[in-house]
């Protein structure tokens, strides 16, 4: 605003002041006249309190003393040019209660300005906040809307005020509104995020905190809301979580290369079975004699077959694609078969032999498959290779699955643990706080991702994933890889 409009807008206020003050004296004049002159037998001087409750809106607390000791010198004037010669105790008695509700009425505004002064600041200093605060009414009226609330939603005090907070902000909760709002009432607080409509349309998400205010009873009275823009760093978020996931099927793609070999096994292993037992059929009905009780063997054979090779092509299909995790219901077990059946041909080819060890009883865990499939396969190639270097003898990979108790330590785990062990030479102590730090890697060749990302999927599942040295005793060889992996919620009694 420029200093003209400044200097115009003070002269108006200057010109309405001198207006006010105008009024009160004519208000005050005629009190005097009709204390002095009227024939009533009544405390008249009492309506100068009306004078100095007027006053006190337009007036600083200086002006407001002058007034009321004007008022206290008119109620005296009278009161001597009425009762000079004919003085009365009720008259007299009259007057003084007519300065005594001057005086008090005085001290009482002076406190109600004190009072409303220190709120005014009060209020000022919330306007000085960032973040949008305003207070509702228990029917959602809002009765408060900062400067903050302002600039954040588009309407202004003067708009907002009286409005439904809801309706204006068409805002989006997290949970029913009708539990929000009782767990406030519980509790006398609630935090959690919220999304908002401002006035040009755009969707703002916050981070909202409601506090409840109760009378003197302890009803409730207002719920100041304070809201704490953070859409700037939910996008940043939901963008690390995108390239979290493009990551994480990077990774699968690799891998899946690095099992080609293994993948062509897979599939040439049933097609193979189907050609032989076609032309073992073949030969059954071409017989002199078809034996056809053969023949018919050898086509389920051949249909067991090509529906072993459908099912190795559907996982494969499952570990590339690309998608948002589908978390359901898993038994571990299963998904650790189908992972193991993938790495065969790695495990012959490294001579690696494989100990298995699925407790049967174990309830179904809630997940996705596909990552954790990657999770397992990463694990047990790690450990593959790691063996690389051992007799062949030596070369052993433990895959495990059973509820966790000494691989949990200290620490209470209700799920289940699924262990990968291995007998290659393992990993130093002092590295192994960092071996799931993203780009640290003890292969030469290695990117440093594999674990890391192990580990994102893992806590993404409620679980936890950690490292160490296989075996007992300080001649211990090999690591041991154990992730902890919940029960689905409706299955923990």
């Amino acid at each position: 605003m420029s200093v003209s409009g400044t200097a115009s807008i003070q002269d108006g206020k200057a010109i309405r002041s001198r207006g006010w003050l105008a009024l009160a004296a004519l208000l005050a004049a005629t009190i005097f006249l009709i204390d002095t002159f009227s024939p009533l037998d009544m405390a008249i001087a009492v309506l100068y309190v009306v004078v100095v409750l007027f006053a006190a809106s337009f007036v600083e607390k200086a002006g407001l003393l002058v007034i009321a000791g004007a008022c206290i010198g008119l109620t005296v004037l009278s009161f001597a040019v009425m009762h000079s010669e004919n003085y009365s105790l009720s008259a007299t008695m009259r007057g003084l209660v007519s300065i005594a509700a001057i005086t008090v009425t005085t001290l009482l505004s002076l406190r109600n300005r004190e009072a409303t002064g220190v709120l005014r600041d009060q209020a000022a200093l919330l306007d000085l906040s960032h973040d949008a605060i305003f207070v509702r009414d228990t029917a959602d009226t809002i009765t408060y809307w900062n400067q903050g609330a302002a600039q954040l939603y588009g309407w202004s005090r003067n708009e907002a005020v009286g409005q439904s907070a809801t309706d204006l902000l068409r805002t989006r909760f997290p949970a029913p509104r009708a539990e929000i709002i009782a767990e406030v009432l519980r509790t006398g607080r609630w935090d959690g995020e919220l999304v908002h409509t401002t006035r040009d349309g755009r969707l703002v998400t916050t981070m909202s905190r409601w506090s409840l205010q109760r009378d003197a009873r302890g009803r409730p009275v207002a719920t100041m809301e304070t809201n704490s823009d953070i859409t700037e760093r939910k996008q940043a978020e939901n963008a690390l979580h995108q390239a979290q996931a493009d990551l994480a099927h990077v990774t699968r793609v690799t891998t899946m290369g690095e099992l080609t070999a293994s993948i062509a096994h897979e599939v040439n292993q049933p097609l193979a079975a189907v050609v032989t037992n076609g032309e073992a059929g073949l030969r059954w009905m071409r017989r002199p004699v078809p034996d056809m009780g053969e023949a018919e063997l050898s086509v389920e054979r051949m249909i067991a077959n090509a529906r072993r090779a459908s099912e190795v092509v559907a996982r494969l299909r499952a570990l590339a694609r690309r998608g948002e995790p589908v978390h359901v219901r898993l038994d571990l077990g299963e998904v650790i078969e189908d992972t193991v059946a993938l790495i065969e041909r790695e495990l012959s080819s490294h001579g690696v032999r494989l100990d298995m060890a699925l407790d049967p009883t174990l309830p179904p865990v809630l997940g996705d498959r596909v990552q954790l499939q990657q999770v397992i396969i990463n694990l047990a190639l790690n450990a593959i290779q790691a063996m690389d270097g051992e007799a062949r003898e030596h070369r052993r990979l433990r895959i495990s699955a059973a509820p966790p108790d000494e691989e949990c330590p200290g620490v209470e785990c209700p799920g289940v643990a699924i262990t990968v062990e291995d007998d290659g030479p393992g990993v130093d102590e002092e590295k192994l706080p960092v071996l799931f730090n993203p780009f640290f890697s003890t292969k030469k060749d290695g990117m440093g991702l594999g674990l890391s990302i192990s580990r994102s999927i893992v806590e993404a599942h409620g679980g936890r994933i950690f490292a160490t040295r296989g075996g007992d005793g300080p001649a211990a060889r090999g690591m041991r890889f154990t992730l902890i992996l919940p029960f689905a919620k409706e299955t923990v009694s």
